[in-house]
């Protein structure tokens, strides 16, 4: 059961950043007002926080492409662009035909573009995040106006959950069980004892 369900993401996956033809058609099949929605992040790693607000996200918009943002040039991340995919849809087993999983670098005003995106989904905590966010909204309202961001509140259990308080938690030996997903959780142990080879 395992291996069919590995098989079925495997066609949906494409080099980062391609704006693949999947993400087009999964837009075509059912978002709410037949746009793509996408909701980008470094996802390093996926939280519960994450995933409550894709869930959510696909509850108004039906479709959403989880756009992974990495800098090849630049990129301090504690796992690859692919382990995080491979994350995403490992802690969204039930969402395989409205969640589409891809990569980006570079700006995600010209991602949207290229996979004809036309709502960008983000998700808000505390007061600080709302002025980043509005800073970013301004400036990619400025870049593509055709493209409009939506923002969800994070539940009051996720409310001061982030992937950077996780990883330095767990770094020092902290249980980090509670914030993320558990087909997260060994994988992100491995790491932790095995450093990513650069």
């Amino acid at each position: 059961m395992a291996k069919k369900k590995k098989a079925v993401r495997k066609k949906k996956r494409t080099s980062p950043g391609s704006g693949q033809s999947s993400v087009r058609s999964a837009a075509a099949s059912g978002s709410m007002d037949g746009r793509t929605a996408i909701y980008p992040g470094s996802f390093d790693p996926i939280t519960k926080g994450h995933v409550d607000i894709i869930r959510r996200a696909c509850q108004v918009f039906g479709n959403v492409t989880v756009a992974v943002a990495y800098n090849p040039n630049k990129d301090a991340a504690m796992f690859s662009p692919e382990e995080r995919v491979e994350m995403i849809y490992d802690a969204l087993p039930d969402l395989e035909g409205q969640v589409v999983v891809d990569c980006f670098t570079g700006l995600l005003v010209d991602y949207a573009r290229r996979i004809e995106a036309g709502v960008i989904v983000r998700g808000l905590r505390a007061v600080s995040d709302f002025e980043y966010e509005f800073q970013m909204t301004m400036m990619n309202r400025h870049l593509r106006p055709n493209v409009e961001t939506v923002f969800l509140m994070a539940g009051e259990q996720h409310f001061y959950t982030s992937s950077r308080l996780v990883k330095e938690v767990a770094t020092f030996g902290g249980d980090v069980t509670s914030f993320v997903p558990p087909e997260v959780l060994d994988r992100f142990h491995r790491r932790l004892e095995r450093p990513r080879e650069t």
